[in-house]
């Protein structure tokens, strides 16, 4: 590999470097510090291969922290990211070392979605489930995550049923019921859930009913 001629700045942290026969690359300062690049020095070519890589992971990993500002990510869909920019190799060893140093953590992203998924959105098991694996989450994480939700499902699915449904809630009424089976079986109840969660409404409704038929 041919010698290196100059070492100059180029634009903000990165540095210019231009070899003997006229060759120019691109650095960033901190990698030009860790290797001692400077004018005259002769750079083998494993070495330079190590160097690259060396900057190529510096810069893939900028832009995953800066990704991580904004919003928490699962494992698998950082490395899918940063695929959109880098090689797969740099971007599962960056994954790594964000693992390692705790700036990713699948069991932390996927308890924080179902969190928001069942308490917020009311979703059923199903959806929320279904989210979680196109996030790219183990399915053992997954099932952890579930775990906390699963006695109080048919809660959930009363709640998002009155939210949606109260104002004209008519047990008499089989479209509007239909309907309604229909609303909580899209997101995300089972058959026991539904039916237990509409009963629940049933009686409710009956008794409200019947306290106004008592009052008059």
């Amino acid at each position: 590999m041919p010698k290196l001629e100059r070492v100059e700045k180029y634009k903000g942290r990165t540095m210019q470097l231009t070899f003997e026969d006229g060759e120019c690359d691109f650095l960033n300062a901190d990698i030009v510090q860790r290797y001692s690049l400077r004018a005259g020095a002769d750079i083998p070519a494993a070495a330079w291969e190590e160097i690259k890589h060396a900057d190529t992971f510096r810069r893939a990993r900028e832009r995953a922290m800066y990704l991580l500002d904004y919003r928490d990510y699962s494992y698998a869909d950082m490395v899918k990211k940063l695929m959109n920019n880098y090689e797969e190799d740099i971007c599962f060893e960056v994954a790594d070392d964000l693992a390692g140093r705790g700036f990713i953590d699948d069991v932390r992203y996927a308890e924080t979605l179902a969190r928001q998924k069942f308490e917020v959105k009311l979703l059923g098991e199903f959806r929320v489930k279904q989210f979680l694996r196109e996030k790219g989450i183990p399915a053992a994480v997954i099932e952890q995550a579930l775990e906390p939700y699963r006695d109080d499902a048919a809660e959930r699915a009363r709640e998002l049923a009155e939210r949606r449904y109260m104002k004209y809630f008519d047990p008499d009424d089989r479209d509007l019921m239909q309907k309604l089976k229909n609303a909580l079986a899209r997101q995300g109840y089972g058959y026991g859930e539904i039916k237990e969660a509409i009963a629940d409404m049933i009686e409710d409704y009956e008794n409200e009913e019947l306290d106004e038929f008592e009052d008059e």
